[in-house]
């Protein structure tokens, strides 16, 4: 499918932030959702940067691999859908699951494959919560490509806020040596 072809050939770019911003409004026209995001402001400590900003900086930090790019793509699109606002501060408790279900309409839409929507739906829906041990045994590639998004995600927070998270990310990364 064009759609398909034309996705895949802005994600895999070897400068992928600056490919997205110099085809932006094709990329906009394959996944006219992703205009939600723009200048879309997290209003929260941890982050720095407006949804869409904060997307593109994970993605110009990740490893060359379509299935991670297009999850770390798509793991924020519901954040305009489901935040909490307290005092002043967003939440976006649920995200991952409105996320989850956006992307898997999108991906239909375009033409990916059922077996490939589930795997990106799956590293969008758990992308905030803990790889286990467990995970790594039962599906160590899904949890290799999880991890990927996990970092890349982290450090496009706030630079100040992100002790809790490398600590985090070194602890996965010493589990899945043992696997």
């Amino acid at each position: 499918m064009y759609n398909q072809k034309e996705l895949e050939k802005i994600l895999m770019s070897d400068d992928v932030e600056n490919t997205i911003k110099e085809n932006q409004e094709e990329l906009l026209k394959i996944i006219p959702e992703l205009k939600n995001e723009i200048g879309f402001d997290h209003k929260h400590p941890h982050h720095h940067l407006d949804v869409w900003n904060h997307t593109l900086l994970a993605l110009s930090m990740s490893i060359k691999d379509f299935d991670i790019r297009l999850a770390l793509l798509l793991h924020d699109i519901g954040k305009p859908f489901s935040y909490q606002e307290e005092e002043g501060i967003r939440h976006f408790d649920g995200h991952p699951d409105v996320s989850e279900k956006i992307t898997k309409k999108v991906l239909k839409r375009i033409g990916i494959k059922n077996n490939k929507i589930k795997e990106i739906c799956y590293l969008i829906k758990y992308h905030d919560l803990p790889i286990t041990e467990k995970d790594l045994s039962k599906m160590l590639e899904l949890s290799l490509k999880r991890y990927e998004i996990q970092r890349c995600d982290a450090l496009a927070h706030h630079p100040d806020k992100l002790e809790k998270r490398i600590k985090y990310l070194n602890e996965v990364k010493e589990k899945i040596k043992k696997v």
